[in-house]
């Protein structure tokens, strides 16, 4: 779709309040397209006041709308925890999982007030684009969607933010470029990405970037901080003592982790269109309360529940970066994990120290599929030793077959 398709068009731009949303905004309202922009609430850490992004677009002559998504995004956080989905790398995917609550939330208050586009602004070499389209293709497929910077027109008439500001100042509409910066971050209440610019090359240490929800682990305490964390079917539901409600879990974990310096990760990622990208990743709340949760899990599920559950996880990490949120593979997988996670509940306790995590107790697990009797390397009235006889004597019939068939490579 280019700016041409858009004449008789209702659209619905998301912004953020930045120089390439007033841009693109005052550029439809120039040229006769009826726009309307939105903006999703996400509890984004960085922003202390959400509703600045409408005295920000307002010179643009647009109404902005905003969206409360903080109590979706908080769900979708504590999903992705009991489903353990970290992406490449091993970190937590906070945008992936932001833009299915964004389009969402943004897709349903267009339609409300009659929009036929959504316009983005994602650039056309990263993974936003295939995640606003794809996402606003399955909820509501008689939707378009117009991406401005994959429209040769007005890639020709702003090649950069300088001609940005230029275009917004013949309107007297402020717009600051400012100094290069190190790098861009995108925030939200599961964490904030950080990447571009400097961290675009490999020689520059991810420590360039400044902890927004917490501190470095030098900088944190000289002391162990203790957590304890209640568990049911995969959810936390008390913290400290406290019962909380999914934001409140998010915040309060986000702000105990973010102290003891919990969770800054380097990662080079595969993105969707099949480049490389190097991003800093902060997630503090998530990283505390999935470590919680896994020693609940490793008391719960055997070998082979355990491995399924990592398949899963990686299935639906996948497909959170992919802008398949929905998809019925997804769901699929999704109800896996909720029957695994079903007996998932349990009182843990965990120490926190300098970016550190250490386990000190699990409690009130009554489906532990773990007995110290069985395990105990003293006399016990567990596992009887002499049991395990027979099972090596199976065991070896397979291995001296293999032995004399000559197909062990590494025989004395």
């Amino acid at each position: 779709m280019l700016l041409k398709d858009l004449q008789g068009k209702k659209v619905g731009m998301c912004v953020s309040g930045g120089l390439d949303s007033k841009t693109v905004t005052k550029l439809f309202k120039e040229n006769g397209i009826d726009v309307v922009c939105f903006t999703a609430d996400l509890a984004q850490p960085d922003e202390t006041d959400i509703n600045g992004v409408i005295d920000k677009m307002a010179p643009c002559g647009a109404e902005t709308v905003v969206v409360d998504c903080k109590d979706e995004m908080a769900e979708i956080c504590l999903e992705t925890i009991k489903c353990g989905a970290m992406y490449d790398g091993g970190y937590w995917n906070t945008t992936g999982i932001a833009r299915v609550v964004t389009v969402k939330g943004i897709v349903n208050a267009m339609k409300e007030r009659g929009c036929d586009v959504l316009a983005h602004g994602a650039t056309g070499r990263g993974n936003d684009q295939m995640r606003f389209e794809r996402y606003t293709n399955v909820l509501a497929p008689e939707m378009g969607v117009y991406a401005p910077w994959r429209d040769p027109e007005l890639l020709a008439k702003f090649p950069g933010r300088t001609e940005m500001a230029d275009y917004l100042a013949t309107f007297d509409i402020p717009a600051v470029v400012g100094m290069k910066k190190k790098y861009s971050t995108d925030a939200n209440l599961a964490g904030l990405s950080h990447e571009a610019e400097d961290l675009e090359e490999l020689t520059t240490p991810c420590t360039i970037v400044d902890a927004s929800m917490g501190v470095w682990p030098q900088d944190a305490p000289d002391e162990i901080e203790t957590i304890t964390i209640r568990y049911e079917k995969g959810r936390p539901v008390e913290i400290n003592g406290k019962a909380v409600t999914p934001f409140e879990a998010m915040t309060i974990a986000n702000e105990i982790g973010g102290r003891n310096g919990i969770w800054m990760k380097n990662a080079l990622e595969c993105r969707i269109i099949g480049t490389k990208s190097r991003g800093v990743y902060e997630a503090p709340g998530m990283e505390v309360l999935y470590q919680g949760l896994e020693q609940v899990y490793q008391a719960v599920l055997d070998r082979r529940s355990f491995s399924l559950f990592r398949q899963l996880s990686a299935l639906i990490s996948d497909q959170i970066y992919d802008g398949r949120y929905f998809d019925p593979s997804t769901q699929a997988a999704r109800a896996a994990i909720d029957t695994l996670a079903a007996n998932a509940n349990g009182l843990v306790s965990l120490g926190l120290y300098k970016g550190n995590v250490f386990f000190q107790s699990l409690t009130e697990c009554p489906a532990s599929i773990y007995n110290e009797e069985d395990s105990s390397m003293e006399a016990s009235d567990g596992l009887n030793p002499y049991s395990s006889q027979g099972y090596a004597d199976i065991l070896s019939v397979e291995a001296k077959s293999l032995a004399k068939a000559g197909q062990i490579n590494d025989r004395v």
